[in-house]
């Protein structure tokens, strides 16, 4: 039996272990941290949705809500264990003008079957009652003199998908692939350090744990999130890759919905690419986020492990932005919410691939929009890990992948570390 460590127990590392387990791969996930989804993972605002950019990750977020929507069947855990809950609220995409680009999603939407309504500029307030319908676009920084002011013209409208909602607890949707893959004979361990990657012959053979243990492994997968740039460092495999991926800073706040609504029971996901916030109930109230508009930049950072979790006026920025739309958003006196890390790729598309160094693979770039990919990434990593152990050359030929459940192939070139910068993308969280 072959054996593979994957480094990370999020939900990218988990989902990868399940398949391989589920494959016949003698699987050891190693992790710095005390438990699975201690990370991103435990960040991550767990929305799932289908609307992306690029057709084949539209693709992939369809063939995954299926998966979500019967979680308790995927992960196939005995009545005893708790499980991640998929809520299904629908998602409304706002847009200024005449909406160009959610023309080409739901294109998109009509080639691959997915679900969705154009909404008027009126037929806003049928999901959100009482929303601004002006136009606040384009997005300004909180100490632009012209922030929070309207444009004189409305939105452009909206688009309602169906397939579309939230994980109730996204750590918790970790550990449900740590037991499910631990059913299947996979080990985790945790608060487990990796100091070295080791080769021999040409090729990975193994992992160097902090305190000088050698795991021998035939394949090993970097899914380690933030930190999982500084491995591809550490592994020497940068050299070739024309995408690279780092840590991003961002702040997520989480506080009393609006005064009108029960946003907790009722809400929504809302991804408003005019006055450019995401949101989608909570039950503190409503959880708001960035969509990332170009104003506002990036905050990378060097060292994932040093990161400042103090809240700026990015969190004041994001609230701010979220009430022009909800004006009866209640915000409170004091920040509240969580500081973490993205592990962003130049062009917001993952990177699942092969590597300069035979038998060591990556699912990096994944943090932001990728969480509602992992069954499908799972299960993706593990067809390409075989495709290529067996001798085929996915740099020279890239591989295409079959969805299972919706039938749909597609080409995992998308996602590989050699390709040029993707310029379908949104550049932003929204992938």
């Amino acid at each position: 039996m072959k054996q593979v460590v994957i480094i990370g127990a999020g939900i990218i590392g988990g989902a990868i272990a399940y398949e391989m387990a589920k494959a016949g791969w003698a699987v050891t996930v190693v992790d710095k941290a005390p438990e699975a989804g201690y990370g991103s993972t435990s960040s991550s605002s767990a929305v799932i949705r289908i609307n992306y950019s690029v057709m084949e990750t539209c693709a992939m977020a369809l063939e995954g809500w299926t998966y979500w929507r019967d979680w308790a069947d995927y992960v196939d855990l005995p009545d005893e264990r708790p499980l991640a809950v998929y809520k299904e609220t629908g998602s409304l995409v706002i847009f200024s003008g005449e909406g160009t680009a959610m023309t080409k999603v739901t294109e998109i939407m009509d080639r691959i079957g997915g679900v969705y309504d154009r909404v008027a500029p009126e037929g806003i307030r049928n999901y959100l009652p009482k929303a601004d319908l002006q136009s606040y676009a384009p997005a300004k920084r909180l100490d632009h003199p012209d922030f929070g002011e309207p444009n004189p013209e409305q939105v452009g409208g909206a688009v309602f998908f169906h397939q579309a909602g939230y994980v109730s607890d996204p750590k918790l949707a970790a550990q449900n692939l740590q037991w499910a893959a631990e059913r299947e004979g996979a080990a985790f361990r945790f608060r487990t350090k990796v100091q070295g990657i080791e080769t021999g012959n040409g090729r990975v053979s193994g992992v160097r744990l902090e305190d000088g243990t050698v795991l021998p492994a035939d394949v090993v997968v970097n899914a380690a999130g933030p930190w999982s740039a500084g491995l591809n460092l550490m592994a020497g495999i940068t050299g070739d890759m024309t995408i690279r991926n780092r840590p991003n800073r961002q702040e997520v706040a989480y506080i009393p919905g609006p005064a009108n609504m029960d946003y907790r029971h009722d809400g929504i996901v809302i991804a408003d690419l005019d006055a450019e916030f995401y949101a989608r109930p909570d039950p503190v109230g409503i959880c708001v986020g960035s969509t990332d508009p170009a104003c506002d930049g990036h905050d990378w950072i060097e060292d994932p492990d040093a990161l400042d979790t103090r809240f700026t006026d990015q969190w004041t920025t994001i609230v701010m932005r979220g009430a022009m739309r909800l004006p009866e958003m209640r915000i409170p006196g004091q920040a509240s919410g969580l500081v973490a890390l993205y592990d962003t790729s130049d062009d917001w598309l993952p990177i699942y691939d092969r590597t300069s160094l035979p038998g060591f693979y990556v699912a990096c770039g994944t943090s932001g929009n990728q969480f509602k990919m992992a069954p499908v990434v799972g299960k993706l990593m593990t067809h390409l890990i075989t495709e290529s152990e067996a001798g085929h050359d996915h740099d020279a030929e890239a591989f295409s992948f079959q969805l299972e459940r919706t039938g749909r192939e597609i080409n995992l070139g998308t996602y590989s570390r050699k390709r040029k910068i993707n310029a379908e993308s949104s550049f932003s969280v929204m992938g």
